[in-house]
């Protein structure tokens, strides 16, 4: 692993390497993943602009020829001081590995690079949600120390690239870290 205060580069067995990184606007087209994410494209306009504001980062991961493989928002302050209170807490959300790079470490590294990005701006607990659904994510959040505080109906509304409104219901289970 090579690091600097805000990429690191992960070195895969096969010899390739991802590098971590902190989101740029040029960065937004590719978060759609071809297509598969293009309805969230202004729920991502406008998590980039909170970027700015300094209430969410977002981080990429990329391989070293520049193919985006994967993706991780933390929000730092919420409205819901539950989920991220801006000073001890942050909201982890949005965190995707492309299935064809996923078992080989890319996600582990990402979640403890993203940690660390938390650990040295004085956070020390991150929460996020999982899909009650989705139990490889769920084991990967527990084998790295987060544990199920509770239940959450997983119920959320976004705009789509359309401008229409659609409501989710993902039950969830809602997990914590203690960083420090």
């Amino acid at each position: 692993m090579v690091e600097t205060v805000n990429q690191a580069t992960f070195y895969l067995p096969n010899g390739g390497g991802i590098l971590v990184r902190p989101a740029h606007e040029s960065d937004l087209p590719a978060m759609e993943w071809e297509g598969q994410y293009t309805h969230f494209r202004q729920l991502y306009a406008d998590h980039f602009a909170a970027s700015r504001l300094g209430t969410t980062l977002i981080y990429i991961a990329e391989t070293l020829e520049s193919k985006m493989v994967g993706q991780i928002f933390l929000q730092l302050y919420a409205r819901n001081t539950e989920l991220a209170d801006g000073i001890h807490r942050a909201y982890l959300f949005s965190f995707r590995i492309k299935p064809e790079y996923r078992s080989q470490g890319i996600g582990s590294f990402m979640l403890q690079f993203v940690e660390d990005q938390l650990l040295s701006r004085g956070f020390d607990s991150i929460r996020l949600n999982v899909a009650r659904a989705n139990v490889r994510a769920r084991k990967l959040y527990e084998r790295h120390g987060y544990h199920i505080i509770g239940v959450d109906p997983g119920v959320w509304r976004y705009q789509d690239h359309l401008g229409e409104w659609h409501t989710v219901h993902e039950p969830a289970w809602k997990m914590l870290k203690k960083l420090r």
